[in-house]
């Protein structure tokens, strides 16, 4: 979609700047707190595996690369770089021999939690700077945001 010419009709008058505003700032928050992590080893692509295998539960890599929006291949290579470095296992599929599931390890939880910990202290630190009607109007956007994110 090109912004200019494909941007669908919006429901709620001309609110095409809005939109344009939501998008920038989303992306420059969510790419400052990609760089908060513990392990800088990791893509942001391998840390997304490993947050939807903390959040979903174990998956084949078929599943997982479906999850993630990537090609089969890639997630393999991911999986195989992730496996590497102790962050997940393969075992059995229960069901079909000719598959694994993959499942992450405890060093891959905690981890996660640590990686969590850093980008929540990150972003109390910013909202920190907030005036207490700004930061009202952010908790009550929070869940608005979610569901924008989930669609």
């Amino acid at each position: 979609m090109s912004y200019a010419k494909d941007m669908p009709d919006l429901k709620h008058g001309d609110d095409a700047a809005a939109v344009n505003s939501l998008r920038s700032a989303v992306m420059r928050l969510s790419r400052r707190l990609k760089h908060q992590r513990v392990d800088e080893s990791l893509s942001p692509t391998e840390m997304s595996v490993l947050g939807t295998l903390s959040n979903c539960g174990s998956a084949t890599p078929g599943e997982l690369a479906r999850k993630e929006h990537v090609q089969p291949p890639s997630m393999t290579r991911i999986v195989a770089l992730l496996e590497a470095k102790g962050l997940v296992r393969l075992e059995p599929h229960p069901e079909d021999r000719r598959q694994k599931v993959v499942t992450h390890t405890e060093q891959a939880v905690v981890m996660l939690e640590e990686s969590r910990r850093k980008r929540n202290a990150f972003l109390a630190a910013l909202v920190d700077g907030l005036d207490e009607d700004e930061w009202a109007k952010l908790r009550a956007a929070a869940p608005v945001l979610e569901k924008l994110a989930h669609l």
